[in-house]
C-alpha cells in the first residue's frame, strides 16, 4: 500500500471501510440516478487529494536538496525536507497506483472526480492556469444536485431500466482519467494567506517587505509543511498568483516585494540592491556556519591523530584547519560590513519616511493657516472679540441701573433682626437641654440615696441581730437561777 493511500484511509473520516466499495466504484451514473451520493463522493475524493497534496503525499517527483538549493537524489536540507508538489496535482498513471487498493482495486471514476473539479474550477490545468487571468474570479457553475434529474419522469425511467436490466451506456460511465497537471485552488489560496500573514504581520521597517527569489523560498517554502518544501513548480503558481490574482505583491523575475497601503508596488533598483545584499547576508552566513562546524572537525581530528601518534594525519589537519580559520575570518569581515550597510540602509530608509511625514505635515499645517489667514487676521479678530464682550458689559450694566432702588441700611437691620431672632432661639434650646440633664442628675441622685439608706437600715439590723445572738450565747444557767422549792 502507498503513503498516499495510507493517510487518505488513516486521516479521511469519509474513507470508512464500508464506504470503499462506493468510493471505488464507478459512480458516475449516479449524477443521474442518486445526485446526492454522487455529490458526496466527489466531494470525498476532491478533499482527500487536496489534503493529501497538503502534506505532500501526491507528488510522484519528490526530490531532496541540498542546503544550497541544488537539486540532488541523496541530498538534504538541514531540516531533512524534500521538495515535492502541495499547489499542483498530476493526474497519471502513477496516481492511480498508489490508490491502487488490493481489495477493491483502482478508483474507476477518478475520472469523474477531476472532471467536476475542473468544471467548478477548484483544480485548473497548469497550462490555462498561467495563460489566462481572472479564472479564480469567475463563479462556479456546477451545481452539487441537478432538480432536474429529481423529476417523476427521470425516476420512473431509472426504475424501469432497473427492472429491464438496463445496462448503462458508455456516456454515462467514467472518463478515463487524463494525463495533466492541475492546480489545486484552495490549497493555492491558503498557501497565499499564509505567506501573506508572516509576511507583513511582523514587519518593522519597509526593506522586511523585499526579497529576493532566493531568500523568498527560504522563508516560506515550508509553511504548509514542516516536513516539504514547495517544488519549483509550486513556486512558479504561488508567485503568479500572490502577483497576479491577489495583487499582494511586485514580482520581476528576481526580486518580490509586498505592497503597502502607501506604496505603489513597483520594483525599484533600489529593491533589487536590497533583495541582492539581504542574499549576500544570508549566503555568508551560511558559509561562516559551515566553516566554523568545519573548523571544529579539523580540530578534532587533529586531537585524534595526535592521540594514535599519526604526526603527518595531526600536521594535515590543523594546515587544513589554519586555512579553514582564514576563510572564516574573510567572511565575517565581509559579512560584518554588509549587516552594517544594511543597517546603515534601513537608517536611511526610515529617515526617508520621517522626512515624508514631515513635509506632508507641513502642507498639512500650511493649508490651515491659509484657512485661518494668518497671525494678523486672528488678531483681528479677537480685537473684535474683545470689542463685542465689552459691549455686553456696558447693556448689563444700563440693564442693572434700571433695576428697583434698595435701601441697604434697611437690608443691614433686617439682617441683624434675623441674627438675633436667631440667637434667642438657640439660647432657648441650649437652656431647656441644660434642664433637662439637671432633672436627670437629680433623679440619679435620688436613686442613689434610697439604695444607701436601704443599705444603712439593712446593715443596722444585721449589727443588732448580731449583739443578740452574742448576748445569748453568754448567758449560762448561773446566771438565771431556778428558785427552791
Amino acid at each position: 500500500m502507498s503513503d498516499l493511500l495510507k493517510y487518505i484511509l488513516n486521516n479521511e473520516e469519509a474513507f470508512r471501510r464500508n464506504r470503499l466499495p462506493s468510493l471505488y466504484s464507478d459512480f458516475t451514473p449516479q449524477k443521474k440516478t442518486n445526485p446526492d451520493g454522487y455529490a458526496v463522493n466527489v466531494a470525498a475524493w476532491e478533499q482527500a487529494l487536496n489534503r493529501a497534496a497538503k502534506r505532500g503525499y501526491t507528488s510522484s517527483r519528490g526530490v531532496r536538496v541540498r542546503s544550497d538549493s541544488s537539486v540532488s537524489a541523496s541530498g538534504a536540507t538541514p531540516a531533512g525536507r524534500k521538495k515535492t508538489d502541495h499547489l499542483i496535482l498530476r493526474t497519471d498513471e502513477s496516481l492511480l497506483r498508489d490508490l491502487e487498493s488490493s481489495e477493491w482495486g483502482r478508483p474507476v471514476a477518478l475520472g469523474t472526480v477531476i472532471d467536476e473539479a475542473v468544471r467548478k474550477n477548484s483544480m485548473i490545468p497548469l497550462k490555462i492556469y498561467k495563460t489566462t487571468p481572472g479564472l479564480l474570479q469567475k463563479k462556479s457553475q456546477w451545481r452539487v444536485i441537478d432538480p432536474g434529474v429529481l423529476s417523476p419522469w427521470n425516476v420512473m425511467s431509472w426504475g424501469v431500466r432497473q427492472l429491464k436490466g438496463f445496462v448503462v451506456s458508455e456516456s454515462d460511465s467514467a472518463p478515463e482519467l487524463q494525463v495533466q497537471e492541475l492546480v489545486l485552488v484552495d490549497n493555492l489560496q491558503e498557501m497565499a494567506d499564509r505567506v501573506v500573514k508572516k509576511a507583513t504581520g511582523g514587519t518593522s521597517s519597509k526593506l522586511d517587505l523585499i526579497y529576493s527569489k532566493e531568500i523568498f523560498v527560504e522563508e516560506f517554502a515550508g509553511l504548509l509543511n514542516d516536513a516539504t518544501e514547495l517544488s519549483d513548480s509550486d513556486l512558479e503558481v504561488l508567485l503568479i498568483y500572490l502577483s497576479r490574482d491577489s495583487d499582494a505583491i511586485a514580482f520581476d523575475g528576481k526580486t518580490i516585494k509586498f505592497k503597502s497601503p502607501d506604496d505603489n508596488g513597483e520594483i525599484t533598483q533600489q529593491d533589487t540592491t536590497i533583495a541582492s545584499i539581504k542574499t549576500l547576508v544570508s549566503t555568508l552566513s551560511k558559509q561562516v556556519a559551515n566553516l566554523e562546524a568545519k573548523i571544529a572537525e579539523l580540530n578534532v581530528s587533529a586531537k585524534t591523530a595526535l592521540a594514535n601518534k599519526n604526526r603527518i594525519s595531526a600536521l594535515s589537519a590543523v594546515r587544513s584547519k589554519k586555512m579553514a580559520e582564514h576563510n572564516l575570518q574573510q567572511r565575517f569581515d565581509t559579512l560584518m560590513r554588509l549587516e552594517e550597510v544594511y543597517s546603515k540602509i534601513e537608517q536611511a530608509a526610515g529617515q526617508v519616511d520621517m522626512i515624508q511625514v514631515m513635509q506632508a505635515s507641513t502642507g498639512v499645517l500650511r493649508g490651515l493657516h491659509n484657512q485661518i489667514g494668518g497671525a494678523e487676521k486672528v488678531e483681528d479678530i479677537v480685537e473684535e472679540l474683545r470689542e463685542e464682550m465689552t459691549k455686553v458689559d456696558e447693556v448689563g450694566s444700563i440693564m442693572n441701573e434700571a433695576g428697583p432702588v434698595i435701601d441697604e441700611g434697611e437690608i443691614d437691620d433686617e439682617l441683624a433682626a434675623m441674627e438675633k431672632s436667631d440667637k434667642e432661639a438657640r439660647e432657648k434650646e441650649e437652656a431647656a437641654a441644660t434642664e433637662k440633664r439637671l432633672a436627670e442628675l437629680d433623679s440619679v441622685k435620688q436613686a442613689s440615696d434610697d439604695v444607701a439608706h436601704r443599705a444603712r437600715v439593712a446593715e443596722n439590723v444585721d449589727s443588732a441581730l448580731a449583739d443578740n445572738i452574742d448576748r445569748l450565747s453568754n448567758m449560762s444557767v448561773e446566771d438565771n437561777p431556778m428558785p427552791a422549792k
